[in-house]
């Protein structure tokens, strides 16, 4: 059995979940559910980031304490990943002992080896990036490419991690890891932002108390992305002295996949990595980086106001139509546009159209000619053959395209079984067949093959729509729970 540990980021707490937070962790989803079909010892995180001057300020303007503005705005995500079926194995809120214990023990690594050390810092500084950046970083008038409003000016006394110690010591760990970020085109930008010259970067605040304390100076508080990114570790035991913690760990531990937006790029593939290394601890094996999510042409964002709460689609389409329309609409790592037109008219097509009338016409004439039992098969003919090697070509080219990390195309090739058998049952005329005593045995040889092809389309699609296909999967009585992908035929 093959271990899978796959990420998705953590979720600022400074406002309900939106579409953009929704894609990765659904991405995420039916990856890890495609693996566990496979067999594999899957264990898929997400969670909640809720540290730092951000959600300090957002819980001010609430009349809130940081606590209670966090215990306010969590439950929701989870509550939303609910509604989409997400199968997360665990959910990391920053705010748990355990993540607190985390965090002090990678940073007292980091400091034991040198690499944390006091400065005085000032400079311009994003509170919505949680990142200070130099003059042409900025657009003109002192405002974020990221998310368009002026930057503040800080000074203080931080400690630093000494990020530009590890220019070559990242450089070397990156050609001896080729391919571990994808797509191609952000490992350049990754690669690109290590040989530009990497500086120190800011650990701590003094100016807020919302975070964790630095466990060799307590009126420092951790800089948020330190924290942030130490959650992928104190989800698996680190940190945990305990000893079914430190086995924990060293059974999970490295993460396989983080899922990530490219505009975090250079914390999770330049800031990671380097902590990682200071601290002793194996790098993470891949990243795999996708788009913005765009509404109108602009990035789905809380700050712009371009953002969508899922349940707005949801509400209307349900679950599995979300799920199934930003998996095969938007190719990862590229950007992709949402409209309601293009859901809707996906939705119905394929969705409605395709794969729903095709299996709700299958089953009712299985339960109209052979009492809702599939029947036996018969002699196979061609057509008949044709059908079980597409089945057989379209799970093999879905796998395929998993492993390229493209659902999409997997989606695409999954879907030419559903063009197969509408075809299918369209030239066999079964409902004719029916009619014809002496062509019983040819009716029961197509409803099964039709039965037998809607079964691989409920296993392979179950990653995909989790409620639709398990209904699909009850009604041709093929058990109560979808078996796993490596033991169809």
């Amino acid at each position: 059995m093959t271990r899978f540990y796959a990420t998705t980021p953590i979720y600022y707490v400074n406002a309900k979940p939106h579409l953009g937070h929704a894609y990765t962790t659904i991405v995420g989803d039916a990856l890890t559910r495609w693996h566990r079909l496979l067999g594999d010892d899957v264990h898929f995180l997400t969670g909640t980031d809720e540290h730092g001057l951000k959600i300090q300020q957002a819980a001010e303007a609430a009349g809130l304490t940081p606590q209670a503005f966090a215990d306010s705005i969590a439950p929701q995500f989870e509550q939303a990943w609910d509604r989409l079926g997400i199968a997360h194995d665990d959910f990391i809120r920053t705010t748990e002992p355990r993540h607190y214990r985390a965090v002090e023990r990678l940073l007292q690594a980091c400091y034991d080896a040198g690499d944390i050390e006091l400065d005085v810092y000032s400079g311009k500084y994003c509170v919505s990036c949680e990142e200070y950046y130099t003059d042409d970083e900025l657009d003109p008038g002192d405002v974020c490419r990221i998310h368009k409003r002026p930057v503040e000016y800080f000074e203080e006394e931080n400690y630093f991690f000494r990020l530009s110690r590890f220019e070559d010591r990242l450089l070397q760990w990156y050609a001896d890891h080729p391919g571990c970020i994808v797509p191609e085109s952000r490992a350049n930008e990754a690669l690109g932002l290590i040989r530009s010259g990497l500086r120190d970067f800011s650990i701590s605040r003094t100016s807020l108390d919302w975070g964790v304390p630095l466990p060799w100076d307590a009126k420092h508080v951790t800089y948020v992305w330190f924290d942030a990114l130490t959650n992928y570790l104190s989800a698996v035991g680190y940190g945990d002295p305990s000893l079914e913690g430190q086995a924990t760990f060293a059974e999970r531990w490295p993460v396989d996949y983080h899922l990530i937006g490219k505009d975090i790029i250079r914390f999770h593939c330049v800031y990671w990595p380097a902590m990682l290394l200071s601290a002793g601890v194996e790098p993470p094996r891949d990243w795999h980086v996708h788009g913005w999510l765009l509404v109108g042409g602009e990035k789905m964002s809380k700050s712009t106001l371009t953002g969508i709460a899922p349940t707005e689609i949801t509400d209307v389409f349900g679950s599995d139509a979300y799920r199934f329309y930003f998996l095969s609409a938007i190719a990862f790592g590229q950007d992709g546009s949402f409209s309601w037109e293009d859901l809707s008219a996906r939705y119905q097509a394929e969705l409605a159209n395709g794969f729903g009338n095709l299996a709700s016409r299958t089953t009712a004439m299985i339960d109209r000619y052979f009492e809702g039992i599939v029947p036996p098969a018969g002699a196979y003919t061609p057509q008949d053959l044709a059908v079980q090697q597409t089945v057989s070509d379209a799970a093999s080219a879905a796998d395929a395209a998993i492993e390229r990390f493209r659902i999409d195309e997997a989606i695409t090739a999954i879907w030419t079984i559903v063009d197969a058998l509408n075809l299918y049952i369209t030239e066999n005329e079964p409902w004719a067949l029916a009619k014809d005593d002496a062509q019983r045995e040819r009716l029961g040889t197509v409803l099964y093959t039709a039965a037998e092809g809607l079964r691989a389309l409920a296993v392979l699609l179950s990653p995909v729509t989790p409620i639709a296909t398990q209904k699909l999967w009850t009604a041709l009585g093929a058990g109560a729970t979808l078996g796993l992908l490596v033991d169809q035929p």
